[in-house]
């Protein structure tokens, strides 16, 4: 089991990581495309370059962020209540949130997968091949499943999640 949360937290952290280096790609291509601007010459398909990398790091991010505490939850009701309405009530929405992870990795395996067979490119100048930024995506949806489901097996047989507490989790004074 150590093994497994070792790979499982080096995921979610790569998957992190990764995502910062789109956020870089979409300056470095901003910048680039200004540049080019100003020398009078002609960066082609830079804003769907910088859309592909905002959807790569959108995704990429979410299962880090899960893990960091940095989502945000309402938790003005788990506050009110007692330890083991709070449980419960933890339980129901890391499942809710579970299979609604997995649903989306189901219908967003077959948007990739269609893209891929009917060649789909892209509509602006850049002519990419669409299932390649939509696996990115695909990829980061799954790494959040995974993470959703880490939470709620944690919960389950653990009595926790394994959320980081202290972020923007805390809505109350204490």
């Amino acid at each position: 089991m150590h093994a497994i949360r070792k790979f499982l937290d080096f995921l979610y952290t790569v998957s992190g990581v990764a995502a910062a280096l789109c956020l870089i790609a979409i300056l470095t291509l901003i910048v680039v495309q200004m540049l080019a601007r100003w020398t009078g010459e002609v960066f082609p398909g830079a804003p769907d370059y910088a859309g592909y990398a905002m959807a790569a790091a959108s995704f990429l991010a979410f299962a880090n962020a899960l893990n960091k505490g940095a989502h945000i939850r309402v938790s003005i009701v788990l506050n009110a209540v007692g330890p083991g309405l709070r449980r419960l009530l933890n339980i129901w929405c890391f499942a809710i949130g579970t299979a609604v992870a997995w649903y989306f990795v189901y219908f967003g395996y077959r948007f990739v997968y269609f893209s891929w067979k009917f060649n789909d490119i892209s509509q602006g100048q850049d002519k990419t091949a669409l299932w390649i930024p939509q696996s990115v995506m695909l990829f980061g949806a799954i790494i959040l499943a995974i993470a959703l489901t880490d939470n709620l097996l944690s919960l389950i047989f653990k009595g926790d999640h394994r959320i980081e507490q202290g972020g923007l989790d805390e809505g109350h004074a204490g």
